[in-house]
């Protein structure tokens, strides 16, 4: 290979192809050091869980002061990176009252994360105990990340709520948007394939199973064809709601009533009232009667007759 041939081509693509480089401009925040802040905040969630050596409770105050200051020092840096990439001249000062504002609020995050270890641990009879539910069920470390996040997507913090996220997202295979407004007492069992959009807000004492997406129902456009940003694009979910696995929820204005009960593979568009149940419909197939010598599938009459009716 020619070395020099390489880099020159390359070299022309940078020129050639735009809107995927970011040169000459502010730094950026890093995925590094994101994923060491939320490994560090998730210690400070859950105290000795995911350290590597015990912490007493004699120590418990140096470890949580070096913890914090470690945490707020980089995520500080971190955060003049995000602010300065809209704003050049964003002073320190931003970042500051940012960092100070989320610390502030950690303690009532980790009110709010006991209530969703109290909620598997109800909501699930293989949990034994919060020792398993803490360390092993993805819920718990997705959730914890998501309600910190949120924090700092309230602040209106670029870029690095939703790399929090992401980084929760790429380990648990559960995606919920940090601008998801979510109460008390949340279980997510299983998780993985769950989906939770930016608008949604969710009550206390609900549930999801895997495979859950509480989505947009559609994307209106502007007169170029680009789609409108903002606006409330995903539903509502009311206190006591049960979502059953790969059921699919849509709408800005879908409200989920409370006390209610959606089934498995349910598809809604529309709000449902309180105290409801939703089930999918029994699907009736026509059965293919004509037998073929082996090898042989059916025409493509047959199969498109096949097709389950609803």
């Amino acid at each position: 290979m020619n070395i020099s041939q390489t880099v020159a081509r390359i070299i022309a693509s940078y020129n050639e192809v735009g809107g995927i480089n970011h040169l000459d401009g502010a730094n950026l925040p890093t995925k590094d050091a994101i994923e060491d802040i939320c490994e560090d905040l998730l210690r400070l969630a859950f105290p000795g869980y995911l350290d590597a050596s015990a912490v007493l409770s004699s120590e418990l105050e140096s470890y949580t002061e070096r913890r914090v200051a470690r945490v707020a020092e980089r995520l500080k840096v971190e955060a003049c990176k995000s602010l300065r990439l809209a704003e050049p001249d964003c002073p320190d000062a931003r970042s500051i009252s940012i960092v100070e504002n989320f610390f502030d609020r950690l303690p009532a995050i980790r009110q709010l994360l006991r209530t969703d270890v109290e909620a598997a641990y109800e909501g699930d009879p293989a949990a034994p105990n919060f020792d398993e539910i803490i360390l092993a069920y993805p819920c718990v470390e997705t959730i914890a990340i998501q309600r910190m996040a949120h924090v700092l997507y309230r602040t209106k913090l670029p870029l690095i709520p939703r790399m929090m996220t992401e980084w929760a997202h790429s380990r648990t295979g559960i995606d919920i948007h940090p601008g998801a407004q979510i109460g008390s007492h949340f279980f997510i069992d299983h998780g993985t394939g769950v989906v939770i959009g930016e608008t949604t807000r969710i009550g206390s004492h609900v549930k999801l199973y895997h495979g859950v997406t509480l989505g947009a129902k559609s994307f209106q456009k502007d007169e170029q064809g680009h789609i409108l940003k903002g606006g409330k694009r995903h539903p509502d979910v009311e206190d006591n709601v049960t979502i059953y696995p790969n059921a699919t929820i849509l709408g800005g204005d879908t409200v989920i009533g409370e006390h209610s009960t959606i089934g498995g593979n349910v598809f809604l568009t529309h709000s449902i009232p309180p105290n409801s149940l939703v089930y999918p419909q029994e699907i009736h197939h026509r059965i293919i009667e004509k037998r073929r010598p082996p090898g042989m599938g059916p025409t493509l009459r047959e199969i498109q007759e096949f097709v389950p009716a609803i």
